[in-house]
């Protein structure tokens, strides 16, 4: 029985190979080749590459030969361009980028849109406050003298106007009172004289001793004590010429003082000077008489207002900035010299188009920017700018009223761009070499 089975199993396998062998013989006695694939079978086939070495793309899965890492495929991308042989249009260097919803979650891109809305120039800057030189005054008299009390006797003392500040004796200005005494006595003698000219004499001696009084600066109050009294004063008063606090005194009891020596260094705090620092580039938005806002890092809910007065001629060296005169008015005296401040100075308002500054990618030598199409595809774009501040950019060209545009993780997104055009260019170069023709046979070799 087992040998009948075997008889008839290798009845059977002779029996399949004379059919194959017939068949064969009917097409030719050769195998056919198989059929080229179809292009949409192309499409379907998918490359694999190296996230770390994008050089590195095969047709299958496997390991990178350089690092190790496992190859990932290849995203389907938007056909490539064939006058560029890169992927849609874009700056040089990057390509289109196409991210779901779901990656633009993860990614915390955010979109918004192009529009013209007011643009104020401000310049946000710090500066010193500083005293107002035009309220400075220096004290000093008109005659030689020597100091014999000082009622202003430190520095810092506030003293209103009209004070006394120090008693000097001067022996002159003390003889030139008694002549001043003798010229009343004497107008008031001859006053009554019925010789027009002898009274006028005595009129006009007495005004020319009077002139000379003022001339020192003693006050007509002073001179009406001299003549109440009828007898020279011996220390004179030095006043006040002004309301504020002593900054500097030379003056100390017994001391000589001469017509050019200062006695006392005045100044008026009620008006102060802030001078801030602006970088030269910003200069075209500044112009004399825009509003200014003071405020201290260490009281923040107190502001001063003022204007730009002046605009000094230099810039500095270092620090490439030019100062800039602002004048506040400081009535209680808050504001002390060399405190620093924080100062917005507030150009003209006017209507730009705008776009937020962080949804511009910055190279030194372009501005990028990327422009959202729908369905998730981000495309680069170059664009020219203008001023910027408030954390907004003036946009000249490159984009309109209307266009979407993301901004956030916008480095992220500048990264795939780089990366996909450079894949693009690796993955070009092999196609261009394998469409090239083949090399002419070398007719001249002899077997």
């Amino acid at each position: 029985m087992n040998r009948a089975r075997r008889v008839f199993g290798a009845v059977s396998a002779f029996t399949a190979v004379a059919g194959a062998l017939v068949l064969l013989s009917a097409c030719g006695g050769k195998p056919s080749a198989p059929s080229a694939p179809t292009p949409a079978a192309k499409a379907a086939v998918k490359k694999w590459q190296c996230p770390m070495h994008p050089e590195i793309v095969k047709d299958g899965p496997g390991d990178c030969p350089i690092c190790g890492m496992k190859l990932v495929p290849i995203e389907e991308t938007a056909p490539a361009n064939a006058a560029t042989g890169t992927e849609g249009s874009g700056p040089g260097g990057l390509a289109p980028v196409t991210l779901d919803a779901r990656k633009q979650s993860l990614l915390g891109l955010k979109t918004v849109a192009v529009a013209r809305a007011p643009f104020e120039t401000s310049i946000r800057t710090v500066g010193r406050v500083a005293a107002d030189e035009r309220r400075v005054h220096h004290v000093h008299t008109r005659y030689e003298g020597f100091v014999e009390h000082v009622t202003a006797d430190f520095t810092g003392k506030f003293v209103n106007k009209g004070d006394v500040l120090a008693l000097i004796y001067s022996p002159e200005l003390y003889a030139t009172q008694q002549e001043y005494l003798l010229a009343l006595r004497a107008s008031r003698s001859l006053g009554d004289s019925a010789v027009p000219s002898v009274a006028q004499g005595g009129r006009d001696l007495l005004d020319a001793a009077r002139q000379r009084l003022l001339l020192w600066e003693i006050t007509p109050a002073d001179i009406a004590q001299i003549e109440k009294r009828g007898e020279p004063v011996r220390a004179m008063p030095v006043y006040a010429p002004i309301s504020g606090y002593v900054t500097g005194r030379t003056a100390y009891h017994g001391m000589k003082v001469m017509p050019a020596d200062t006695l006392f260094d005045i100044l008026d705090l009620s008006a102060v000077w802030v001078l801030a620092d602006v970088y030269e580039y910003e200069l075209p938005r500044l112009s004399l008489g825009e509003k200014a806002t003071v405020t201290l890092a260490y009281w923040p809910d107190r502001s001063w207002s003022g204007t730009v007065s002046y605009v000094y001629p230099a810039v500095d060296e270092k620090t490439r900035t030019v100062k800039v005169r602002i004048e506040l008015e400081n009535p209680k005296g808050e504001l002390k010299p060399e405190m620093f401040a924080d100062v917005t100075i507030h150009g003209r308002t006017h209507e730009i188009l705008q776009v937020p500054d962080d949804a511009i990618l910055e190279s030194g030598t372009r501005n990028v920017v990327f422009v959202s199409e729908g369905e998730g595809k981000l495309v680069p774009r170059e664009i020219a700018v203008g001023d910027h501040g408030s954390g907004v950019v003036e946009v000249r060209s490159g984009l309109k009223e209307g266009d979407v545009v993301v901004r956030g993780a916008n480095f992220l997104v500048d990264s795939e761009s780089r990366l996909k055009a450079a894949i693009s260019g690796l993955t070009s170069a092999p196609a261009a070499k394998a469409g090239a023709p083949a090399p002419p046979p070398d007719v001249g070799h002899k077997h």
